[in-house]
């Protein structure tokens, strides 16, 4: 799973397919044997192999690091899983050599001053690292291109394509493009060019290309592809095509006729900075609609990986966000909705891929095809539009991998839950310029409390095609069918209260068995296409249409009687069907303006969505008896119904410069103007309501780095969410907003292993609706709600094997104006203190290795249960472990959660609704992948 992560960050997008290729199982080299090789410009790394099966390397570079991950390879060495050689040459501080994961090698070369010169090679005796220093240096190597492909033949060329054509001799270096990322050997130079193809002498070398992966096959040729290919004849020079050619005389100390060495296949596959499949994430996109680098954001975002989410067997978003600081459900974790408050303000920003969308905190967001989650903190409208001020999360999900890859899972736990999951990729024809990804799921469990069962059928396929060298297109869809309880949890007196009848039990359920249920619907299609006009300029179009809808039929407390044992109640049963429809483009540029360096961003979005459908009966129903229920009552009369519908529509325009200016600052200015309406229809009473408003939202931000690894930030922001409805004098409800300002620090630790966030700010929401002195039956826009806070996230490899997550949130957020509630009450469900540590340990070497273990504690601070404070949820201190073990394709896990099976409480919808938390809840895991 973990090389696979390096090969989503290639960028390959992904669509809609139910066509499946044939089964390829993964060919594992053994390395055995690493030796060290003392050359005049440095040392070479050789890793020696037996059995000549093709090697996948992934090479990249931070600070003074560079990296080689070699997959589909185990590390086979007499003396154990693991070598490491400090100081073997000047300028380089140490070598390691370590097992990255079951099938995965790690190279690691750390220099005394910088990253030293690499190039990566195969020979006969194995896969080489060519390693110098600036001092070593014999001749200058060629400096990578963004993200080149290069297919180097030594005996069979493939025929050239229109491409343009370079003749080079092998003593002239290449010159540096904008991205460098891969070197290539320092005796084989090329001339960059655009994407040429470029056929050479044995002795000449091979000019880097755009997006090289460099295969070399000792007899057979490989068909070109879209990627630019580099083709060697053994005596042979390339013809001249359609661009001028550069001839340059060869060198005579070269011989023509000498024959390159045999060599064993290999694929170097060029990925951005660090490592993106362990803990630490380096770069996201939710903080600037670009990827850009996390430290180069001038605002908290953190990202959740998918090895995060894999280690702990989470299936829901609620749950994978417990580790990120300042982000707390609230709602229920078995029912079907899922909401968070994020710096104290309730969020129900859920993106998906970038895009809002109503319906993902309707449907619990499904892990089978999630690739990481995204969280930014603060207002986020400059980027997405209305929302609420505490932030967004982003869920951004897998992508089509060029090579075939299959795996299946299997879990059991206890409350009867079962879960298969598979996920199947690769490419669909020969030339790989078209990929598929499908992920499918299907969950069934009953829960902690009575009479509830969850179901869920979930199916995710993606295709993307390369349409031609410059333009992508990916198709995606989701269809998803789900049926959960609608729970509403149980009174505070008998929970978190004290009750003279005893503490209610948690598995209590207040609605009548076996009807009470909501049964979703959603299907959700779209596509991106990106179109790359040049190196420095591209577009971007994404649209999804989602059609979703539910039937409801549940149960709801009304109040709890003076014996505080008797729950008067209600039903509610109806439907609901929604349409929505989101598009954004994106115009992405880099240039100069003397020194200083640009990334502008300029965009629109377009939102409609249709309710067209809000149908419901509500009535009594029999009051049940806490302590001792009898069920089986009927549905009482009809008290009320609603019938209506609401047609929404906005669109937003945004612009965004990311300015570097000297490498050490980095400036964001950004601003979005938003325009929306609402038209709102009472299809009983035969009315119409409409409703238009317009938002502006800034972004300013600062970024200076003293030293490469440090970031120190200051931003402002501010967002908007529309208010409906009008006041005492019939006017219209101005956007309720939120204002933020934050500084912090940004800093990658352990050679780049480890990264970590500190944050402090203070969010100010305003325009909040509070009742009007002038008549109560109205409400007026004077109440203001504030948040400070500071947080804390770490996450990366503390040691080789060692992984955490961790965060700690201190967050202050309290009313500060209102008319009805008193200043200084606290914001319902915000802890003033929350902690999460995630931590894994995988055994590296001897018999063992393979066995992991893991150790999860969350702790939640006392909260609030509801504005007016009259009743607090209490701390609690939870536990979780993971015991696992992965070994070649197979694997096998332990979760358990809860571990002390202690008692506590995830939220509050007001003193009728307390949410108790699970008990404890164990999951065993079995997995193939092939």
């Amino acid at each position: 799973m973990k090389q696979l992560q390096f090969l989503n960050a290639l960028g390959f997008a992904g669509a809609v397919s139910v066509l499946v290729a044939t089964p390829a199982k993964a060919q594992i080299a053994q390395v055995t044997a690493v030796k060290l090789n003392p050359t005049s410009s440095g040392i070479e790394v050789i890793l020696e192999t037996i059995d000549g099966k093709p090697l996948q390397a992934f090479t990249g570079k931070y600070g003074e690091t560079f990296f080689a991950d070699i997959i589909t390879a185990q590390l086979r060495l007499p003396e154990g899983d693991s070598f490491r050689q400090d100081n073997p040459a000047p300028g380089i501080r140490s070598i390691e050599v370590t097992r990255l994961d079951t099938n995965s090698i790690r190279v690691k070369v750390i220099g005394e001053a910088d990253v030293p010169t690499a190039q990566v090679t195969s020979q006969n005796r194995g896969l080489v690292v060519s390693l110098s220093t600036a001092s070593g240096t014999a001749t200058q190597p060629t400096s990578p291109t963004r993200e080149p492909v290069t297919q180097v033949q030594p005996t069979q060329p493939t025929s050239p394509t229109r491409e343009p054509v370079t003749q080079v001799q092998p003593t002239q270096p290449t010159s540096p493009t904008r991205e460098p990322v891969t070197q290539v050997q320092p005796t084989q130079p090329t001339s960059p060019t655009r994407e040429p193809v470029t056929q050479v002498q044995p002795t000449q070398p091979t000019s880097p290309t755009r997006e090289p992966v460099t295969q070399i096959q000792p007899t057979q040729p490989t068909s070109p592809t879209r990627e630019p290919v580099t083709q060697v004849q053994p005596t042979q020079p390339t013809s001249p095509t359609r661009e001028p050619v550069n001839q340059v005389q060869p060198n005579r100390s070269t011989s023509p006729t000498v024959q390159p060495p045999r060599e064993r296949p290999i694929e170097l596959i060029v990925i951005a900075e660090a490592d993106e499949t362990g803990y630490r994430a380096p770069s996201a996109s939710a903080g600037t609609r670009t990827n850009t680098p996390l430290r180069d954001v001038p605002q908290a975002v953190q990202v959740v990986p998918q090895q995060v989410l894999e280690d702990r067997q989470v299936t829901r978003v609620e749950e994978a966000v417990r580790s990120t600081s300042g982000v707390n459900p609230t709602s229920s974790s078995i029912t079907t909705f899922e909401t968070f408050n994020i710096r104290g303000f309730e969020s129900t920003n859920i993106l998906r891929n970038g895009l809002r969308d109503s319906s993902n905190t309707q449907i619990p967001s499904e892990t089978a095809n999630l690739e990481r989650l995204e969280v930014l903190k603060g207002p986020a409208s400059v980027l997405f539009g209305q929302g609420s001020p505490g932030g967004v999360i982003n869920v951004v999900t897998k992508r089509p991998l060029p090579n075939p890859f299959y795996a299946a899972e299997f879990s059991i736990g206890n409350f009867s839950f079962y879960r298969g999951a598979i996920d199947l990729t690769g490419p669909l024809n020969r030339s790989q310029n078209s990929l598929y990804r499908l992920n499918a799921s299907y969950e069934n469990s009953n829960t902690f409390v009575d009479f509830t069962e969850i179901e869920r059928l979930f199916v995710a396929p993606v295709v993307s095609w390369d349409i031609s060298e410059d333009t992508k297109l990916t198709l995606e869809g989701e269809f998803i069918r789900s049926s959960f309880p609608n729970y509403r949890g149980l009174p505070a007196v008998g929970t978190v209260l004290p009750n003279p009848n005893g503490k209610i039990p948690i598995e209590r359920n207040i609605a009548e068995p076996n009807r009470d249920f909501i049964d979703n619907n959603a299907n959700r299609l779209g596509y991106n296409v990106e179109h790359r006009f040049s190196e420095n300029w591209s577009l971007r179009n994404s649209f999804r249409v989602t059609l979703y809808s539910y039937e409801q039929d549940s149960f709801f407390p009304s109040n709890l009687e003076a014996d505080n044992r008797t729950l008067t109640r209600g039903y509610s049963t109806g439907s609901s069907g929604t349409d929505n429809e989101i598009m954004a483009t994106d115009l992405i540029g880099n240039f100069s303006t003397g020194p200083i360096d640009h990334k502008l961003l300029v965009g629109v979005e377009l939102f409609r969505e249709n309710n067209y459908k809000n149908k419901f009966d509500i009535g009594d129903i029999a009051p049940l008896d806490l302590f001792n229920p009898v069920y089986g009552s009927p549905n009482g009369d009809i008290t009320f119904s609603l019938d209506n519908a609401t047609l929404t529509r906005s669109a937003g325009f945004y612009v965004q410069d990311q300015i570097s200016i000297f490498d050490k600052f980095k400036l964001i200015l950004g601003g979005r103007f938003d325009f929306y309406e609402q038209q709102l229809t009472d299809k009983l009473a035969n009315t119409e309501t409409k409703q238009s408003e317009d938002s502006f939202s800034p972004r300013v931000g600062i970024v200076y780095q003293p030293i490469e690894p440090i970031s120190l930030y200051a931003s402002f922001s501010r967002s908007f969410n529309p208010t409906i409805g009008t006041g005492f004098n019939n006017e219209l409800f101005k956007p309720e907003t939120g204002t933020q300002y934050e500084v912090g620090v940004k800093a990658d630790l352990l050679d780049g292993r480890l990264s970590s966030t500190f944050a402090i700010y203070q969010l100010t929401r305003q325009n909040v609706l509070t009742p009007d002195p002038r008549d109560p039956n109205f409400s007026i826009q004077t109440g203001e709600q504030r948040s400070r806070g500071v947080e804390l996230d770490v996450s990366g490899e503390v040691l080789p094997g060692l992984k955490v997550i961790a965060s700690y949130a201190y967050t202050d957020a309290s009313i500060t104006e209102d008319n009805a509630l008193p200043v200084g009450n606290r914001l319902d469900n915000v802890p003033k203190h929350s902690a999460g540590l995630f931590a894994t340990y995988e055994i590296q070497t001897g018999n063992l290795r393979g066995l992991g273990f893991g150790l999860g504690f969350f702790y939640v601070g006392e909260r609030a249960g509801d504005l007016d404070n009259s009743f607090y949820l209490p701390d609690y201190f939870r536990t979780d472990a993971a015991l696992y073990y992965r070994r070649d394709n197979f694997k096998v896990g332990l979760n358990v959660k809860n571990l002390f099976d202690i008692r506590y409480y995830e939220a509050s919808n007001g003193s009728l609704r307390v949410f108790p938390g699970a008990p404890l809840t164990v999951q065993a895991t079995i997995g193939l992948e092939f």
